[in-house]
C-alpha cells in the first residue's frame, strides 16, 4: 500500500484538501489531531512534556495548549525537544493505522514533513498552497488569534518556493471547485503509478 504525505504551511487547507480524498474512499490520517489525542492519553508522552514545561503543561488532565504554543513558537530549541517526544509516538500510531486500512493508498496530513526530514517515508508527496494574506485570513478566523501569533508559526515553517520542487503534486487551494478537479486528478495519477 502507498505511503502519501499531504503536506502545506499553515492555513494553506490541507484538511479541506484531505477531506475531498476521504470523499473519494482514501483513508486519511491526521497527525496533527491524532498528536493532541496522544499527548492527553499516552503516559509515556504526558511525563516528557511534563519534565520539559512543568506540571502547568496539563490543567485537569488536558492539555494546556496556551502554555505550550506561547512558549515552543518563541524557542525553536524547545519546539525542536517537544516534536522529539511527541513524533515518534505518533509515527509509531500511524503505522499500526496504516496495518489497518484496506485502500490502493493511504493519505498522511502532516504540517512539516519537509521541516522534519521524513520526506522520504513517503511514496510521494502533495504540497498544498494557498497565497500567504488568504492564509493569513483563515487562520485568524478558525483559531482567533493574532496576525503576530500566526506569523511566529509561519516562521517555523519552510516557504512555497522551497517546498514546491521537492513535492510530487502541487494543489492550489483558492477556490473548492477548482481545489476538487485538482484532486482527482492527482487521485488518478497515483491510482495509474504514475508516482
Amino acid at each position: 500500500m502507498k505511503v502519501i504525505g499531504l503536506t502545506g504551511g499553515i492555513g494553506s487547507g490541507k484538511t479541506t484538501v484531505a477531506a475531498m480524498f476521504t470523499e473519494l474512499g482514501i483513508p486519511v490520517y491526521n497527525s496533527d489531531e491524532e498528536a493532541k489525542k496522544i499527548m492527553e492519553a499516552s503516559k509515556t508522552v504526558k511525563n516528557g512534556i511534563i519534565a520539559l514545561f512543568g506540571k502547568k503543561a496539563y490543567q485537569d488532565n488536558k492539555l494546556n495548549k496556551t502554555l505550550l504554543s506561547e512558549q515552543i513558537f518563541q524557542d525553536k530549541v524547545l519546539l525542536k525537544k517537544l516534536n522529539s517526544i511527541v513524533h515518534p509516538a505518533v509515527r509509531d500510531h500511524f503505522l499500526s493505522w496504516v496495518e489497518n486500512q484496506d485502500a490502493p493508498y493511504v493519505v498522511q496530513e502532516a504540517a512539516i514533513i519537509f521541516e522534519n526530514g521524513k520526506a522520504e517515508s513517503y511514496d510521494a508527496i502533495i504540497l498544498v498552497i494557498s497565497p500567504q494574506s488568504t492564509r493569513l485570513k483563515r487562520v485568524m478566523k478558525r483559531d482567533l488569534t493574532s496576525k503576530k501569533q500566526i506569523m511566529m508559526r509561519m516562521e517555523n515553517q519552510w516557504p512555497d518556493e522551497k517546498k514546491i520542487p521537492l513535492s510530487n503534486f502541487v494543489i492550489q487551494n483558492k477556490e473548492k471547485p477548482k481545489t476538487w478537479k485538482q484532486v482527482q486528478k492527482v487521485h488518478r495519477a497515483i491510482l495509474e503509478n504514475i508516482v
